[in-house]
């Protein structure tokens, strides 16, 4: 069973894509877990969540770009202009750092110096940087702006019901999701970090229905099954996006299991539901908006703390990994006030400093994790 998932969460155009658009469906990129996946499954569009998996250089978005710059944003760029995501009918970018913001700029500018980089449909959906009263009813506005788009763009009509429907799909896998956390994080840990990376990473590429049922199976499985890691420090994972099963590999070792994240790509996309009583597109914003809790919203640094202070209790974690991608100035200055914080409760952190992309640091990771393992065992 988790062949489906570590294949879906490994391969850009995996067999799932490959079905949805060998039978006609169209497909939308988006860069941030701030854009609701409901509009566009509400339209019969496959939300694809968009990584740089596989990149091999970077001569594309170094050309663009420039060296000092977060490199998943040039990871894209490159897939990009590589062809690596001609699939795609369209692509959402959102502000979620200046780095993503630039790419929006850059990627309009390499369509014009190779038209078919850019795909036909390319919106730039904003996100405010604040929760609160005014910012949700921009944000509203801008939801419905997103809408009405996608509705141009492709003909079609998108009803309250069918909004309605695919809230209801959505909420049944992010509650999934949440019993596969409840399983990760028990006394008797029963599946890894790596796998459960895998799934949540599946669950942004494959079509919702699918994978809810795929899932269902799988949580069945573990459930009646009687193979459980042991003897092993139980880490958290913090910090900037990691789409990277292998890194998670790495981190577990022999000696140590990742039993919680605070991750984007993790337990940050599937937290909390959607409403669903009144009208659907706000109640889309105001989950997205205000159950996100990303160091690029503003003036809720405390609210952070206490969610992760929750998340360690709750999963019994020996020590933290604080790990942001080099030049992400959001979770690289937001992971230092973390490790001060939860070093004066008496909570272990280390913090890395990686790039994203192939581990060409393995080594260099694995001496620190090493020695932070030594570190608990004290």
């Amino acid at each position: 069973m988790m062949d489906a998932f570590r294949e879906s969460s490994t391969i850009l155009f995996n067999s799932h894509v490959q079905d949805w658009k060998t039978n006609g469906g169209s497909i939308v990129g988006y860069t941030c877990s701030y854009v609701p996946d409901e509009i566009f499954s509400a339209a019969g569009i496959l939300p694809y969540r968009l990584r740089g998996i596989g990149a091999k250089e970077m001569n594309i978005g170094d050309a663009y770009f420039g060296p000092f710059i977060c490199s998943l944003p040039k990871c894209l760029l490159q897939l990009a202009g590589e062809g690596k995501y001609d699939f795609l009918d369209g692509v959402i970018v959102t502000p979620g750092c200046d780095s993503m913001r630039r790419l929006d700029d850059c990627w309009r500018k390499a369509g014009e110096d190779r038209a078919e980089t850019l795909p036909s449909f390319f919106f730039h959906y904003a996100v405010p940087h604040k929760t609160a009263d005014y910012s949700l009813k921009w944000f509203i506005e801008e939801t419905q702006r997103l809408k009405a788009a996608v509705e141009k763009h492709f003909n079609i009509t998108i009803t309250d019901e069918q909004i309605h429907e695919a809230i209801d799909i959505y909420n049944e896998g992010r509650l999934l999701l949440s019993c596969l956390d409840a399983l990760r994080c028990a006394t008797d840990v029963a599946i890894s970090g790596a796998d459960a990376l895998a799934v949540v990473l599946a669950s942004t590429t494959i079509p919702r229905k699918i994978f809810n049922s795929l899932l269902t199976e799988l949580i069945a499985q573990i459930e009646t099954g009687t193979e459980k890691i042991t003897g092993r420090k139980r880490l958290m994972l913090v910090g900037s996006a990691n789409d990277d099963v292998e890194l998670v590999r790495l981190i577990e070792g022999d000696k140590a299991v990742v039993v919680a994240d605070n991750l984007c790509f993790g337990a940050r996309f599937y937290a909390d539901l959607v409403e669903k009583d009144g009208e659907p597109v706000a109640a889309l914003a105001k989950r997205y908006l205000f159950h996100n809790d990303c160091p690029r919203m503003f003036g809720d640094y405390k609210g952070r703390l206490k969610i992760l202070k929750e998340k360690i209790e709750r999963a019994a974690v020996d020590g933290v990994i604080l790990q942001n991608i080099r030049f992400c100035d959001l979770h690289g200055s937001e992971n230092g006030i973390f490790e001060r914080d939860l070093e004066a409760a008496g909570i272990p952190c280390l913090r890395i400093e990686r790039e994203y992309g192939p581990l060409v640091e393995t080594g260099r990771i694995r001496m620190r994790i090493d020695a932070f393992l030594e570190r608990l065992e004290t």
